[in-house]
């Protein structure tokens, strides 16, 4: 019998530990609620449904992210600190990424990262229209990195199986001559280059008005 009570906390963090364990197809109700030792019908007085379920887990890897903002910082800084902020999600809960990535959140936690950037891009001089599609460039290429860091999406390398002289340099010299390069992949160093590459791109974006921090 299980002496801790049930919350929805627990069930939360049951499910994210299924999750890193097994992958998020592994989630259902009666699983989490085998996985904890209680009837699945006690789940649903904290939590109404599966959906509701990955919701919370997606908000909870989202609110452990540190977040930290310099109001007073230079733009190109705050963009820096928000965009590395994002990349904790892949190294503390890598088979959750795709939840957090997935799933559109009204929360606090949702909304905070959000309210933030729009905030930095607004205060780099850009109007509401361009700040909100610059962020969307932002997060496409955020998500796209985090889940080809996970293992989600492909590096678009030849298959590891094959080595470099199996890969016909007549058809593709340049893959044949950086297949090297192309298998092997500092993550880290790539987010970095991607980050910086956009806030070159954004510093002289005609639509930014000149004179902001």
């Amino acid at each position: 019998m299980a002496t801790e009570p049930l919350s929805r906390a627990r069930i939360i963090a049951a499910a994210i530990d299924l999750i890193e364990r097994e992958g998020a197809d592994a989630v259902s109700m009666r699983r989490i609620a085998a996985e904890l030792g209680f009837g699945v019908m006690s789940l649903y007085n904290h939590v109404p449904n599966k959906d509701a379920l990955l919701n919370g887990v997606a908000e909870t890897v989202l609110s452990e992210i540190e977040f930290t903002d310099d109001p007073d910082a230079h733009w190109t800084d705050r963009v820096r600190m928000q965009a590395r902020a994002f990349r904790q999600i892949a190294h503390g809960h890598p088979r959750s990424t795709m939840l957090v990535v997935s799933r559109q959140l009204h929360s606090t936690a949702g909304l905070l990262p959000v309210e933030r950037a729009l905030a930095t891009l607004r205060s780099a001089g850009f109007d509401g229209a361009h700040a909100v599609r610059v962020l969307r460039m932002f997060i496409a290429f955020i998500v796209g990195s985090l889940l080809r860091e996970v293992g989600v999406t492909p590096t678009f390398a030849p298959d590891h199986r094959q080595t470099v002289e199996e890969v016909d340099a007549t058809l593709f010299p340049e893959v044949s001559a950086l297949s090297s390069l192309l298998h092997s992949c500092d993550h880290e160093a790539e987010y970095e280059f991607g980050v910086e590459l956009l806030i070159q791109a954004i510093a002289v974006h005609p639509q930014r008005r000149e004179g902001t921090r």
